[in-house]
């Protein structure tokens, strides 16, 4: 006999004016429903918390569309198969994709999912981490950005999930790597753990003479996460041929276009002959299996340090994207579901 089951999930209610307002989500339970030739349900185990969720709650414009007001949250989770009328989804297959802020997804042809080989080359919670999305983008930024040996990379967010494996990277190369985060701890974590030359604590009052001291030869290489003011300050310090990656810009992630920041230095990207690109992950997709090698050998040689808090139940979801926000958080954030 079948056992019927419900799924929670959380619906998108509204567009959220600031950056700093509560995630309009609503928690709702309802059945799920049989599965039709050519679906698979997946059972979510982890979600992946992102800053990239507050543009998918907004109607920026962007390489996926906005969430629609009514649907599920989109948002990448880690799951398992638990019923299958597809062939290539046996029961029992892990996958990662996009299936949302749910308990449970009916996924077909049209869903985005990558299956993942058994058992699992890692532990779960990597695999949303510095050996998942966010280390692949971490590599890519900086690959893109190309730091030389003695050149000053600026990585704002650097305690943050892709700025701290990104700026551990840039090192790699040889480069003198400036961080920035939010308070003391933060900046002693990325300098005695992490590695990085120096750290500048954005919430001090006089964060910008700090990171004038701190880049007093200018910024080869921005490895861009925040934007807003920290970026307009990043762009007047360029040096001559200077490359900035933008791989998030989340002081722009508004609904409003009141509440964006905007760009207001942009002038010196012109004087100063740099290259301002930015980092799409889905263009890259087909290297990830390469560049997680990559990441796996340095993880497993004690090259790569990264930090991760997971946080229990699919409820707790919306707190923990506010607190990541809100820049509460020390690298990347999970929540486990199941």
């Amino acid at each position: 006999m079948a056992i019927a089951l419900t799924n929670r999930a959380f619906l998108l209610r509204g567009r959220p004016a600031k950056l700093t307002d509560p995630a309009p989500l609503e928690l709702v339970e309802r059945p799920v429903g049989a599965l039709a030739d050519g679906q698979a349900l997946v059972r979510t185990l982890l979600l992946s918390v992102d800053p990239s969720s507050r543009i998918f709650m907004s109607d920026i414009r962007s390489d996926q569309p906005p969430v629609a007001v009514g649907a599920v949250m989109r948002g990448l989770a880690l799951g398992r198969v638990a019923a299958s009328r597809r062939a290539d989804l046996p029961v029992g297959t892990h996958v990662l994709g996009l299936t949302g802020w749910q308990d449970f997804a009916v996924v077909d042809a049209g869903t985005m999912l990558m299956p993942l080989p058994g058992p699992l080359p890692a532990e779960p919670e990597l695999l949303l981490g510095v050996l998942g999305m966010t280390g692949v983008t971490a590599w890519v930024a900086v690959e893109l950005a190309d730091p030389r040996p003695g050149e000053t990379v600026v990585v704002p967010a650097a305690a943050g999930a892709v700025g701290s494996i990104a700026g551990q990277l840039a090192a790699e190369r040889g480069a003198r790597v400036v961080g920035l985060a939010g308070g003391p701890g933060k900046c002693r974590y990325v300098v005695e753990e992490l590695g990085f030359d120096a750290c500048v604590d954005r919430h001090a009052p006089d964060w910008r003479d700090r990171l004038d001291a701190a880049t007093r030869d200018g910024i080869d290489v921005d490895v861009e996460l925040a934007g807003g003011e920290i970026f307009d300050h990043v762009l007047g310090r360029l040096n001559r041929h200077a490359r900035v990656v933008l791989g998030g810009m989340i002081a722009d992630y508004s609904a409003d276009p009141a509440h964006r920041h905007g760009v207001r230095n942009l002038v010196q990207v012109v004087e100063q002959g740099a290259t301002v690109r930015g980092l799409l992950l889905g263009d890259h997709l087909d290297r990830f299996e390469q560049i997680v090698g990559e990441l796996a050998t340095r993880v497993a040689d004690g090259r790569l340090r990264h930090a991760q808090e997971v946080v229990d139940g699919l409820e707790n979801a919306p707190a923990a994207l506010d607190r990541l926000v809100r820049g509460d958080n020390r690298g990347k954030v999970v929540v486990r579901v199941a």
